[in-house]
């Protein structure tokens, strides 16, 4: 099968379960918008190298795929979705970010103004940042659209731009 499959051409895009709905879609927005954030997370993973931030990295990476599932989801076919194992982001994974946040902050200062580009990493996990808000932002208006969204995918979006900031800290302090 190829991944030119056309059927982008008329200006839609497929949800789950091939749900067919146009590229400026809330949901097709929030998804790309995550899609965006797990690159820019790659873009920080190659520039840690063989490191432990990297597998916590690559950790989060697929928790945003689990994260995008749940975006690409309509409300109907939740039922389906939870039939077919679909995964769900859970207060636990949120917790678990929230933790490695308190951990990195008292590795670092937080009381200047910060400037990014003070290493490739620190640089890297700044853009990761920023495209993370982005995609909270989009999580919100979906949120806004549809008020049954899991919850949580907010909490974990936003506790993960925090953790980017203070792992951008700790990147650029050494």
């Amino acid at each position: 099968m190829s991944i030119s499959t056309q059927t982008g051409d008329d200006g839609t895009s497929a949800l789950l379960f091939n749900r067919r709905v146009s590229k400026t879609n809330a949901h097709i927005e929030a998804v790309r918008a995550v899609d965006e954030l797990n690159s820019a997370l790659g873009m920080a993973r190659a520039a840690a190298g063989p490191v432990p931030l990297n597998a916590e990295i690559l950790r989060i990476q697929s928790e945003l795929v689990t994260l995008m599932g749940e975006l690409a989801l309509l409300d109907e076919d939740r039922p389906r979705y939870e039939k077919a194992g679909g995964q769900f982001i859970t207060s636990e994974s949120t917790a678990r970010l929230t933790s490695l946040v308190h951990q990195g902050e008292s590795k670092v200062s937080l009381t200047d103004w910060t400037m990014p580009g003070g290493s490739p990493l620190g640089a890297s996990l700044d853009f990761a940042r920023t495209v993370c808000r982005r995609a909270e932002r989009r999580a919100v208006q979906l949120r806004d659209l549809h008020p049954s969204l899991n919850p949580e995918l907010i909490r974990y979006l936003n506790r993960l731009s925090d953790l980017c900031f203070v792992w951008a800290r700790e990147a650029e302090t050494g």
